[in-house]
């Protein structure tokens, strides 16, 4: 099947392009002697996992535990779990899947060490666990390398537990500082930081400036969106992923209906104006969404679409479409060469 053939609204991965920004990262990080360990929550694809292991990644980072299981079925067997694990019956999901794959996980506080040490002891487990610590997100994450510290020795001295090291995101300019600072309170202890984990897509090529990571997590990049054209981190000429959709009404002259609204493109707008950016009309506003209709103000365009055409649309985040999303269809040079199932979909416990 050629490309213009698929039905819309159609999520496409230009196959040579993905490739790319696969090996071009890789290769950047190898340069630079950091391993590379890909956050699989952007595509939620263990096919796409399974190249970026290929290329050269030490392991994988996924969000949830479901996510994880996913991976592990398809045989990634290295999984970093960057994420708040509480409740009983997730934490005996985490232990389970520690029993088949190499697992670590973070923590940023004494309740959440806790669980992880009872659940490991009980399963007869060790689990390696990070300390998250917060550098400006202001999401998960202790404040202070005081409290960084005090965490990491609780986790030390926690039975079925070993402390790993420390891991944020995104990373900045004061990342190292606040490691520096944790590892030399820790040095009093005798306690060592063995893994500095940094992720973020758009400052991915920074990576090589912070002298403490030794691992890094990037997501975003196997795609690329619009905010990460706007980061600069990416080309449009690297954008992997587009949403095909056709225009299915024109109720007046400058005004378009998609045929994809708000259960195809996500919400985000990451502080940009409007839904995407129409490649084939750059100067047209995707101002709104209902369900179903992508609303679109085509007045700064020279030229409008007619009904029925088809029109290319790069999502300001592609994380969220690819999880609104059944398959995603992998083209190269026009052809339709691959459909992906998105198998991780919906994963999020």
């Amino acid at each position: 099947m050629k490309t213009h053939e698929l039905d819309t609204p159609v999520v496409v991965v230009d196959l040579a392009r993905l490739e790319a920004n696969i090996t071009r990262l890789q290769h950047y990080l190898d340069e630079h002697q950091i391993a590379n360990r890909p956050h699989i929550k952007t595509h939620k694809i263990p096919e796409i996992a399974l190249q970026q292991i290929a290329a050269g990644a030490t392991g994988i980072t996924s969000q949830k535990v479901s996510e994880a299981e996913v991976m592990a079925d398809a045989g990634i067997n290295d999984i970093f779990i960057p994420y708040n694990i509480v409740g009983e019956t997730k934490l005996m999901r985490l232990m389970r899947l520690a029993a088949r794959v190499t697992v670590s996980v973070t923590a940023d506080s004494a309740p959440v060490v806790q669980g992880y040490a009872e659940a490991a002891l009980r399963a007869g487990m060790v689990l390696p666990v990070l300390v998250e610590f917060d550098t400006g997100m202001h999401r998960c994450g202790v404040a202070t390398p005081q409290q960084a510290a005090e965490l990491a020795r609780l986790i030390a001295h926690m039975p079925a537990l070993t402390f790993e090291g420390l891991m944020t995101f995104p990373h900045n300019a004061s990342s190292d500082a606040f490691v520096g600072e944790t590892r030399s309170l820790l040095g009093e202890d005798g306690i060592a930081i063995r893994r500095v984990s940094y992720g973020g897509t758009p400052a991915m090529w920074e990576a090589h400036e912070r002298s403490e990571v030794t691992e890094y997590r990037a997501g975003t990049y196997v795609y690329g969106d619009r905010s990460i054209l706007q980061s600069g981190a990416m080309t449009l000429d690297q954008i992997a992923l587009s949403v095909v959709t056709t225009v299915v009404s024109r109720p007046t002259a400058d005004r378009g209906i998609l045929d994809g609204g708000s259960k195809t493109f996500s919400s985000d707008l990451l502080g940009m104006e409007g839904h995407g950016l129409i490649l084939e009309y750059p100067e047209a506003r995707f101002y709104g969404m209902s369900e179903e209709h992508g609303h679109v103000d085509f007045a700064a365009c020279p030229r409008k679409p007619e009904v029925g055409e088809r029109v290319t649309v790069i999502p300001n985040h592609c994380c969220p479409v690819s999880n609104l999303f059944d398959e995603v269809v992998g083209v190269r040079d026009g052809m339709v060469e691959v459909v992906w199932p998105v198998a991780a979909r919906g994963t999020v416990v």
